[in-house]
């Protein structure tokens, strides 16, 4: 025996069942979404080396421990007489040779200037600017925190 829905849907006998039918067609948004998500946990889930970039890096020795450069004291005292690791000179032009000969050195050597406190200015300033001139590039004033106070002293 069969049914015949359609025809008791229009007699207005069961109008649930013309609803059902009216209603028979599948909702898919709810399937997009869900496939959406698969598809973004699969895009996550690929292994990186699929975006990674092969680059040839260059290979790097072991690091080597270079000897420090020697130091090289250079005083100016008070009467505008220079000394070289503890040898007076005689004028500027022998300053500067000596300059010229430590520029040579490899590595160049660091050039620590000590000035007595009454020194003049210009004095300090031309050996500085007398071994900035022959290349040397580690040039330092030293022994200025011989002069600065122990302790600071407090605001009342």
């Amino acid at each position: 025996m069969a049914i015949d829905f359609e025809a008791q849907a229009e007699d207005g006998e069961h109008p649930e069942l013309a609803e059902a039918e009216a209603a028979s067609s599948i909702n898919i948004t709810p399937l997009i979404d869900v496939l959406l998500v698969l598809l973004v946990m699969l895009i996550i889930t690929i292994p990186v080396h699929f975006h990674a970039v092969n680059i040839e890096l260059p290979n790097s020795g072991p690091a080597t421990q270079s000897a420090p450069p020697p130091i090289v004291r250079i005083e100016v005292t008070a009467s505008q007489q220079i000394v070289w690791n503890g040898v007076a000179l005689s004028d500027r032009q022998d300053l500067e040779n000596h300059l010229l000969a430590a520029a040579q050195f490899a590595p160049p050597p660091e050039i620590h200037v000590h000035a007595a406190p009454t020194t003049k200015y210009d004095s300090v300033a031309a050996v500085l600017s007398a071994a900035q001139r022959l290349g040397l590039q580690k040039i330092g004033v030293v022994g200025l925190d011989e002069y600065l106070p122990t302790s600071l002293p407090t605001n009342p």
